[in-house]
């Protein structure tokens, strides 16, 4: 199976252009730890959208034939792909229809609907199985949450503008893992532009398919009723993807578990110190750094808040405890 290279990467960074926004790599000084350990945040937060998602999704959807838009686009999401996916097809004027499970946060279905999307709720357990159907009956172009190149390459451009902003002695990237498109190219961008940063996945011990999948060197799957457990609702996927897992295994160092416990804590900290508003599933990194050093070892981290799309109930829920 063909992996992303620095091309495809490069070619994703300008179709994007003018729709993702370029974030910055934020220092954290008041992050840094008496051992000298220090961090800096890449808060996709800041997107139009709310989280990373809108590179991917964007790429893919550039890509398209004129042909492919006049068909429309399907795709499956618990709220941050959908409404990156949304957002990119009403941008370039192309029909989206977006399949979303019953236990999406009601804030990320209001917002798929707001950028012009028609959005279907179906049960957790036939997310991933309508999308096909429907494209198989209308003749809709299938645009996956993370299993396509297109996606994992736009993802990857997160990457590359780490490696072109971080600080020299940068050792250290954290990285959430759900389907894997997202640390898949980011590994890719930071292992070819600057091979000498490790790159380390991050999971809620409650749905860490992914470390399992990586420690044991198979694709491993975890049951629904499993992942749904977490806080962090954009990290439920039961597995990594087919093409995100050959990536794992080629560029990721590690992948470590955070608690449920850490991953609350960890909002309110991103709130209250660094001012940003991170949902659960984007304080996974962060939270690693925070919770646990000593499993990481390096000293200068980048930490990649993935997104920031949660319930207003909840967030001032986190920030009371």
């Amino acid at each position: 199976m063909t992996l992303v290279d620095l091309e495809d990467l490069r070619a994703a960074q300008r179709r994007i252009a003018g729709t993702a926004v370029r974030t910055p790599l934020l220092p954290c000084p008041w992050a840094e730890r008496p051992d000298g350990r220090r961090l800096w945040l890449k808060p996709e937060s800041l997107q139009p959208t709310g989280a990373f998602k809108i590179r991917g999704a964007m790429n893919r959807l550039a890509a398209l034939t004129a042909e492919e838009r006049s068909r429309g686009v399907v795709a499956q999401s618990s709220g941050n792909h959908a409404q990156a996916v949304a957002y990119a097809a009403q941008r370039l004027g192309v029909k989206a229809v977006i399949v979303m499970p019953d236990t999406s946060p009601a804030v990320k279905i209001e917002n798929t609907r707001s950028f012009g999307a028609e959005v279907l709720i179906v049960p957790a357990e036939q997310r991933d199985t309508v999308p096909a159907e429907l494209a198989a009956k209308h003749g809709y172009v299938w645009v996956p949450p993370y299993d396509d190149p297109y996606i994992v390459a736009g993802q990857g451009t997160v990457g590359l503008e780490i490696a072109e902003d971080a600080p020299d002695e940068l050792d250290t990237v954290l990285v959430p893992v759900s389907g894997g498109g997202l640390i898949s190219g980011t590994a890719a961008a930071l292992k070819l532009a600057c091979p000498g940063v490790r790159v380390i996945g991050v999971e809620p011990e409650l749905a860490a398919d992914a470390q399992e999948s990586l420690r044991k060197g198979v694709r491993t799957a975890w049951t629904v009723d499993q992942t749904y457990r977490t806080i962090a609702d954009g990290l439920r996927t039961p597995s990594v993807g087919v093409l995100p897992f050959e990536h794992l295994t080629a560029y990721v160092d590690d992948i470590v578990t955070v608690s449920e416990q850490e991953i609350r804590d960890t909002v309110a900290i991103l709130a209250r110190r660094g001012r940003l508003v991170a949902e659960p599933s984007g304080a996974v990194a962060p939270a690693a750094y925070f919770h646990r050093a000593e499993e990481l070892g390096g000293r200068v981290f980048a930490a990649v808040v993935s997104g920031g799309n949660l319930d207003p109930a909840l967030l001032a829920e986190l920030l009371a405890a």
